[in-house]
């Protein structure tokens, strides 16, 4: 690993962790020794990061030399602030930790009232009936929705008929409670909803719709408003 990627690496890690980091936190990140940690800070901070902290002690990034300032209205802020927190409390595992990323992030590029305001927004978003777990991996699922190729997926509706699938992924969304696929069907040849953990043995196919991915969207978003509920059809 080059030093340029390690001191990057660093960067995000001092970005991502819940100040302070310590040392070992931190060399266990970038996979260096502790002694080397100390040097690679002290490089941080010769090219402009102000980063607060000593060994012992741990480090908090203050100032990012890397980004340029952020300026927010209070309201943006506590937009921003309850968005993350609602990702962090419905998304899966990854997405969940990117949130808690992301926050940490903006959290080092504000002012300190900001920064203040940040970490205790008046907003909040807490569930505290857990939803039902996934049956396929959503990263892979993602990733197919943005690459706009077919899946294919075994499904067992509402009633527990199983159905062999191929579907064009359009998106993932968190409806009630529970995430949905919302699809293009080639089985019925519409629209269709499919629950997330009524899928099982996701597989990727070569096979590319692009680039009809978000005009298929915006149809099926249109025919969304257009009813007063959503309904699972199989």
């Amino acid at each position: 690993m080059s030093r340029t990627h390690r001191l990057f690496q660093l960067m995000s890690a001092l970005r991502r962790l819940p100040p302070p980091a310590t040392a070992r936190q931190l060399a266990e990140e970038t996979g260096v020794s502790e002694r080397t940690l100390y040097r690679d800070i002290e490089a941080l901070r010769g090219i402009g990061a102000v980063i607060d902290g000593e060994a012992g002690f741990g480090y908090t990034l203050i100032e990012d030399a890397h980004l340029p300032p952020l300026g927010f209205e209070d309201d943006e802020l506590e937009a921003l602030v309850l968005g993350l927190r609602e990702v962090r409390a419905v998304a899966d595992p990854e997405l969940a930790a990117a949130a808690v990323s992301a926050l940490n992030k903006l959290k080092a590029r504000l002012p300190d009232r900001q920064a203040h305001r940040l970490q205790h927004a008046v907003l909040s978003a807490r569930r505290f009936q857990a939803h039902p777990a996934p049956g396929v991996d959503t990263k892979t699922l993602r990733k197919a929705c943005w690459d706009e190729v077919t899946v294919r997926f075994a499904y067992s509706d509402a009633s527990g008929q199983a159905t062999e699938r191929e579907v064009k992924p359009l998106s993932i969304v968190f409806f009630q409670n529970s995430h949905c696929l919302m699809a293009w069907c080639c089985l019925r040849e519409d629209f269709r909803a499919f629950r997330l953990d009524r899928m099982v043995a996701l597989r990727v196919t070569q096979t590319s719709f692009r680039p009809h991915r978000v005009p298929l969207l915006r149809d099926y978003m249109a025919r969304l408003e257009a009813e007063t509920h959503w309904p699972e059809r199989s």
